[in-house]
């Protein structure tokens, strides 16, 4: 079975919206862990508000190595409100229709290699609180953005995870890949 993975971009007091705002680098090391989770994928799943706030850039960007694959790879938004989805030119975008966790489902029992979600940190934490996350790599910036979303707001449950990789950017960028682990009753 396809595992579901997700990377963030994140501060060190939790904010995930606009990296743009607060990220200073992109380093070597970040690119290539980046593109090794990319490797690793042949699916994405992105929430409503990633797919409106790219669908209009990345068709056309020329920022390598991931425009190409954000383009050329199969995509999913998981919405309820949207019907039709477009990404440019190209025909590889879909709607998940229905239950989320059963077209998640689906989609895991497919061939392939990982299903990687791409930004969408309310959608990354619904994965995690409903134990459909696999892997969390989170990008952890040396910066305290002292506003904006944050990737676990109030409210959620208790979720433990194990640390399975941990890389320090030149830049000085925590690269942290965790695994969710399981409830214990």
């Amino acid at each position: 079975m396809r595992s579901i993975i997700a990377s963030l971009f994140i501060t060190l007091d939790g904010v995930t919206e606009e990296p743009g705002d607060w990220q200073e680098t992109f380093d070597e090391d970040m690119a290539a862990a980046l593109a090794a989770r990319l490797a690793r994928s042949d699916t994405v799943v992105m929430g409503r508000g990633t797919y409106e706030y790219w669908a209009p850039y990345w068709p056309t960007a020329t920022h390598e190595p991931y425009a190409s694959f954000i383009n050329g790879t199969p995509k999913y938004v998981a919405s309820t409100t949207l019907k039709d989805v477009q990404w440019g030119t190209y025909d590889n975008i879909a709607v998940l229709d229905g239950d989320l966790a059963d077209a998640l489902a689906a989609l895991r029992r497919q061939p392939g290699r990982d299903i990687s979600v791409e930004a969408s940190p309310t959608l990354v934490a619904w994965l995690l609180e409903q134990g459909l996350l696999d892997e969390l790599q989170l990008f952890v910036h040396n910066v305290v953005a002292a506003r904006g979303t944050r990737l676990f707001p109030q409210g959620g449950t208790l979720k433990r995870l194990t640390l399975t990789d941990s890389v320090i950017s030149r830049s000085g960028v925590a690269i942290l890949t965790y695994r969710p682990r399981p409830a214990t009753g």
